[in-house]
């Protein structure tokens, strides 16, 4: 588990020692001097808890990450403050369920502020120096509130970007995967979305072929994903994993069916997300340009407010680390091109 990241030399020389070492157990997160290599110098990712609390039948992360840790908000906010010194543009607040930051913080003040929750948390760190664009994952639907879309739309650093896991559209299965919402409840989150930040991109994460899942109970799943419209969703068919209830329940999908089925959501995801890529036609946008174009030397790359992969003719040497303003010329179904604006 990470929260014995710090021990790693430590444990791996027991294991040079002879030893067989299982470092899972729960333990409190010491702070580290040391930094995460970061893959970017314009985008970085800042851990807000650790762990997982939850126990989805399907799920191996909370033998392996532990129980929630939350950091306290002093921490995050100190790492966001150096990596705005840095010249970092954008930070992702990460967290395997980052709406249950807080809820090991029993009484933590900030700045004068009480802190209680993730919501929380985001009004306390969004005035942080340099750093401009902020995002965070992955949201549970038995947590996400009202109030953290309220703050969303409030907080200008925040980008109008939601990625809600909702694994399955059928009920049955989604109480087989203890997961503690129902189908309606993952509609009503979107729908408050859509009311308060119509143009708010939502991606999401998907499992077709559980343990039991019948065709009827796959179509519910595709009857969520055609009527929602998601600006990208992760899929995945169901994979038994060792120590997980599911993966020893006598009611396992052969691989033709889940193969088939996924085919099956792959192509109405594509589909759904064409559709909703069309409203970018002919808008100018703001790109932070991260990168060139791998496969164009002549072309950048980066991301809309909307976390949507963005290409357009220009010199990186140039235009790294600043924000563009591109007028979208064509659009795919997971990205865009455009011009200068």
């Amino acid at each position: 588990g990470p929260q014995h990241a710090n021990r790693l030399g430590d444990l791996l020389q027991q294991v040079f020692d002879g030893s067989q070492v299982v470092a899972t157990e729960p333990i409190h997160i010491m702070e580290d001097i040391t930094k995460p290599r970061r893959d970017s110098n314009i985008t970085a990712w800042v851990n807000v808890i650790y762990g997982c609390n939850e126990r989805c039948t399907y799920c191996v992360v909370p033998g392996v990450r532990g129980v929630e840790q939350s950091r306290t908000p002093a921490a995050i906010r100190a790492e966001m403050a150096q990596l705005g010194q840095q010249g970092y543009q954008e930070i992702t607040l990460l967290g395997q369920n980052i709406d249950a930051y807080g809820r090991d913080l029993p009484g933590v003040t900030a700045s004068g502020r009480h802190l209680h929750n993730f919501t929380d948390l985001l009004y306390y760190v969004h005035d942080v120096a340099g750093i401009e664009r902020l995002r965070f994952a992955t949201s549970h639907p038995r947590y996400f509130t009202e109030r953290l879309i309220k703050a969303c739309q409030e907080l200008p650093k925040v980008c109008e970007h939601f990625h809600i896991p909702f694994q399955s559209g059928d009920n049955d299965i989604l109480k087989a995967m203890k997961r503690g919402y129902t189908q309606e409840k993952y509609r009503q989150i979107i729908a408050n979305i859509r009311d308060l930040m119509p143009d708010a991109a939502i991606s999401a994460d998907a499992i077709v072929g559980f343990p039991g899942e019948t065709e009827a109970q796959f179509e519910n799943t595709l009857k969520l994903v055609d009527e929602i419209g998601f600006d990208q969703l992760n899929t995945a068919a169901y994979s038994p994993r060792p120590g997980t209830p599911a993966a020893i329940w006598d009611n396992q999908l052969s691989e033709q069916v889940k193969s088939d089925r996924l085919q099956r959501l792959n192509h109405l995801v594509a589909t759904k997300a064409a559709e909703r890529s069309q409203r970018y036609l002919g808008r100018i946008e703001e790109i932070l340009v991260e990168d060139v174009n791998p496969k164009d030397a002549g072309q950048v790359m980066g991301r809309t407010r909307g976390n949507r992969l963005t290409f357009f003719t220009g010199d990186i040497e140039e235009l790294r680390g600043k924000f563009v303003k591109v007028k979208i010329t064509e659009v795919r179904p997971f990205s865009l091109t455009g011009v200068i604006f």
